[in-house]
């Protein structure tokens, strides 16, 4: 075909047809219409081309090519000249365009989704209600999908970080009306931390497929508010598996932090003739009690995706090697919960020059036990540890509770298993 300068670029049905497919992604051609406007049947086609498509066949340059929507060609008129032949204009009079929403993700509506934040300053704890989605893409055959809702906090491990909803069967409007809730959540994680919501759709024979997701900066939430959210669903990155790229990135970046250990101090002061009664008799030359009381968002240690944790408390430097406490072994969870208290009898003025240091160990039979973090609390201490160590001391018979952020290495520490 011999092209002269200035003038435009007549195409055949034919060559378009190979032009669209070729190169790229085969797609198939449902029908021969779809190449052609859409027309009304009211209207003669006459009335809706304009003098000179009337008169002239259709001439495509490739300019006009990537200004259509769609890339449709119009029809050729009777007698025109051209490889492909004549067709009659009115053959395609009752038929319209036929567009294929589910061909490309960028003309797809992944649908919204509702869900309300609120974080408790006095309990650390972040709540997730998972409200309600709307016009979700169908990911079945049957044109619905199977919804569920998941929550990773970033940075973060995303095990030990995920929550889920359950799933609504059969719909592309579930209503869930369930919380989820991170417990261990500082005013420091509020201002760093990132929540990210991601909605799938279960599969019971393959893999669950990922529909969208939105991410909400943890910092728009006020302390003790409720702030709703109404967001679009968006793609996940492109080119990669979802989550592939930040789950590398975010192990990089949060190994140091193995997950939070709650743990409530209280010094007992020496307790004066004929005050102690019951149980308080063990306590009444006075000393620190250590309850441990649960840990949220562990590393998980084991093929599983789980821990066997447990917690020991050593009050050091320990001559006599008798400081030595340890909690039960609650069974594959990265959130145990303990509730247990260990009392160390002491001087408040001996108590000045210890160091309380706390682990958090996984158990395996039949072989070592795996360190997964710890934190040491004493004058040598910094930030939170450091206060939370002071306002023990200062609050005498006072029970002080707050999380910490277990770390991989202790200062100054020879791990003992």
């Amino acid at each position: 075909m011999t092209v002269r300068k200035g003038k435009s670029l007549a195409i055949s049905i034919q060559e378009h047809m190979a032009i669209d497919v070729c190169p790229g992604p085969i797609r198939p051609i449902r029908q021969i219409s779809a190449y052609f406007p859409r027309l009304s049947p009211t209207s003669s086609f006459s009335e809706q081309l304009s003098p000179n498509q009337a008169a002239a066949p259709t001439s495509l340059s490739p300019g006009a090519a990537a200004g259509r929507s769609g890339g449709l060609l119009s029809p050729l008129l009777p007698g025109a000249a051209g490889g492909g032949g004549s067709l009659s204009a009115m053959s395609s009079m009752d038929t319209s365009i036929e567009i294929d929403s589910c061909d490309s993700d960028d003309n797809t509506s992944l649908g919204t989704l509702e869900f309300d934040l609120l974080y408790e300053r006095a309990t650390s704890s972040l709540h997730c209600t998972v409200l309600r989605a709307k016009g979700l893409k169908p990911m079945d055959f049957n044109g619905l999908a199977d919804p569920y809702v998941k929550l990773h906090l970033l940075p973060g491990a995303c095990k030990a970080n995920k929550l889920k909803t359950r799933t609504v069967r059969n719909t592309l409007n579930p209503a869930w009306n369930e919380t989820l809730t991170y417990c261990g959540i500082t005013e420091e994680d509020m201002y760093r931390k990132t929540l990210r919501v991601s909605v799938c759709d279960e599969d019971k024979l393959t893999h669950n497929e990922f529909i969208g997701e939105s991410r909400v900066a943890l910092r728009r939430v006020k302390p003790d508010l409720t702030k709703h959210f109404n967001i679009c669903l968006e793609h996940p990155p492109p080119g990669i598996p979802c989550y592939l790229r930040e789950w590398e990135t975010e192990q990089q970046r949060c190994l140091e932090e193995r997950g939070r250990l709650l743990l409530c101090l209280q010094y007992f002061p020496p307790a004066s003739d004929g005050d102690a009664k019951g149980e308080a008799k063990e306590r009444a030359r006075g000393g620190l009690c250590v309850g441990v009381k649960r840990c949220a968002h562990l590393a998980a240690m084991d093929v599983n995706g789980y821990s066997d944790p447990y917690v020991k408390t050593y009050l050091k430097p320990d001559v006599q090697k008798k400081s030595k406490h340890k909690t039960a072994v609650i069974k594959k969870t990265l959130n145990p919960e303990f509730n247990e208290e260990f009392f160390y009898e002491i001087t408040f003025s001996e108590l000045a020059t210890k160091t309380l240091e706390v682990t958090v160990w996984d158990y395996d039979l039949g072989k070592s036990n795996d360190f997964i973090g710890g934190v040491s609390l004493g004058c040598h201490s910094q930030g939170e540890t450091l206060q939370h160590w002071i306002d023990c001391l200062k609050n005498k018979g006072e029970k002080v509770e707050r999380w910490h952020t277990l770390t991989n290495e202790l200062p100054g520490s020879t791990l003992q298993e």
